[in-house]
């Protein structure tokens, strides 16, 4: 993988499982908040997930729901309140919720797994990577593929970029059905914008990650990123099958997984004692 967003070697320049933050990490709950994405940086992870939405008046937040109701002590939809209202809400009744151009700034060794969950985020987020110019730091991903591709078309650079729901499906089911040529051709017209395949291990009843699972996508230069895994055995089950990222609420577990492993290596400048 050539884009730099997925560059993650050891000092012996192998690349090692990149390993994500999965809205930070918070045991408080305070999920896409400035404390939360600090935590999980002062662990050592340079990789952090998180979703954006935007307010009625063009600014882009980090922040899951379309609504303020379930993580903060305010109530109403995000897209249709101005910033400085939602700047008044606590997530938990403690944390504010933080703007892109806060985390970019405050944190500049990150890179940021961007789900961007609304119509209405697509040109504000294009506009905050251009503005910042950091397309080496950020992917991009939505479980819409058209709305993915939408926010694509407005950069004046690459950035790394993962597949929606259809995409992933559609690689899923025919993998195991489809002649490999076949196949092949058909998932490079339908991937052709997409670098990453991040999917859960199952959806329902039907089992996604599997050591076929990675074997198409890597042959097809893909690499596989697993949500969101917070138990160890599930953990080194992955790891042990060839999956390139784990992303994680227990980013902890993780650490102390791909350390026992010998698979750890922490963000720059970090307080991480132990490399």
């Amino acid at each position: 993988m050539t884009l730099p967003f997925f560059e993650h070697p050891d000092d012996a320049g192998r690349q090692l499982p990149i390993a994500i933050a999965h809205r930070g990490f918070s045991a408080e709950g305070l999920e896409n908040s400035m404390a939360a994405f600090r935590a999980g940086v002062e662990l050592g992870f340079r990789y952090l997930e998180t979703d954006v939405h935007t307010t009625s008046d063009g600014v882009l937040l980090l922040f899951h729901d379309e609504t303020l109701d379930r993580v903060t002590d305010a109530n109403g939809r995000v897209a249709e309140l101005p910033a400085a209202e939602v700047a008044k809400a606590r997530i938990n009744g403690r944390e504010p919720i933080p703007t892109f151009d806060e985390l970019v700034a405050e944190l500049p060794g990150a890179r940021l797994n961007l789900d961007v969950k609304d119509w209405g985020s697509v040109r504000s987020t294009a506009a905050a990577i251009e503005r910042h110019q950091v397309h080496h730091r950020v992917l991009v991903t939505s479980f819409s593929d058209r709305r993915r591709r939408a926010v694509l078309k407005l950069l004046s650079q690459p950035v790394a970029s993962s597949a929606g729901v259809a995409s992933n499906a559609l690689f899923t089911l025919l993998g195991p059905v489809l002649p490999r040529p076949v196949f092949r051709r058909l998932m490079g017209r339908v991937l052709r914008d997409v670098h990453a395949l991040q999917v859960p291990v199952r959806y329902g009843r039907i089992p996604v990650v599997t050591a076929g699972f990675i074997r198409r996508a890597h042959q097809l230069g893909l690499v596989v990123h697993v949500w969101t895994i917070n138990e160890e055995a599930e953990m080194h089950r992955l790891l042990h099958l060839g999956v390139d990222g784990i992303v994680t609420d227990r980013a902890d577990l993780l650490r102390d997984v791909l350390r026992a492993r010998g698979q750890w290596r922490h963000a720059p400048g970090t307080n991480d004692p132990t490399g």
